[in-house]
């Protein structure tokens, strides 16, 4: 296994990782960044679910109450009027066929990418290149619509999109190490009550079986799956 550096390894020695509440998870992975850059703060969430059932996928989307803390790049794909709308609400790109041309073109200088339903069979045409990346427009995550200048402002003010991975674990970022703790709980309850409503009515025995909590380089802090259970009930 690679070794981890010496930061790292400062970091992590004399800190109790295991079995942690919410708050004193996210006060540690604040305190133990070291990174010279403002790090992300993420969360990794293992879910009681067997995602190889589609009655068993968890996917969705949370606008965060203090935003993510960076620029969000959004590309809309649309037409007529919708292009003004667009415009209008701050997307940074915009367009039609000639937008789809482009990213089959190996353009990708985007972050999110929101559509109106009459754009999905082009955008069909490059949906192997925008799904391994995260960038397919989806209706469960509101970014296939009509209401596309809606759907662009949640983007800017911090919406995240999740998904359970095949191994039914579920990551998703909750801002930055210079929001603070408190910021960053309020975000980490607005997720957790995302996810716990999207519970999938086929999934059997405990949901959330393990959280753990960490920035960019910095280690991973558990948090005690109940602890976790009554911060989202609180």
């Amino acid at each position: 296994m690679p070794k981890h550096g010496k930061k790292f390894r400062n970091a992590s020695e004399g800190v109790d990782r295991f079995g942690l509440g919410v708050e004193d998870a996210v006060k540690l992975a604040v305190e133990k960044a070291f990174a010279k850059f403002d790090e992300t703060v993420d969360v990794a969430i293992n879910l009681g679910v067997d995602p190889k059932y589609s009655d068993q996928m968890v996917r969705g989307a949370v606008t965060l109450p203090n935003g993510l803390g960076k620029e969000v790049r959004v590309a809309c794909f649309c037409k007529g009027e919708k292009e003004t709308e667009a415009k209008d609400a701050g997307a940074d790109f915009v367009g039609g066929e000639d937008l789809v041309d482009k990213v089959k073109g190996g353009w990708l200088e985007f972050d999110k990418a929101v559509a109106t339903p009459d754009m999905m069979a082009k955008i069909g045409q490059i949906g192997k290149i925008l799904g391994p990346r995260g960038l397919m427009p989806n209706a469960k995550t509101g970014t296939v619509t009509m209401d596309v200048a809606g759907a662009i402002n949640e983007l800017k003010a911090g919406r995240v999109e999740f998904k359970v991975d095949k191994a039914g674990v579920l990551h998703a970022p909750i801002g930055k190490v210079s929001f603070g703790a408190e910021k960053l709980l309020e975000n980490f309850k607005s997720l957790l009550d995302s996810v716990n409503r999207l519970k999938p009515s086929g999934a059997k025995g405990t949901y959330m079986q393990g959280v753990a909590v960490a920035t960019t380089m910095g280690p991973g802090f558990k948090v005690d799956p109940l602890a976790a259970r009554k911060f989202a009930e609180s």
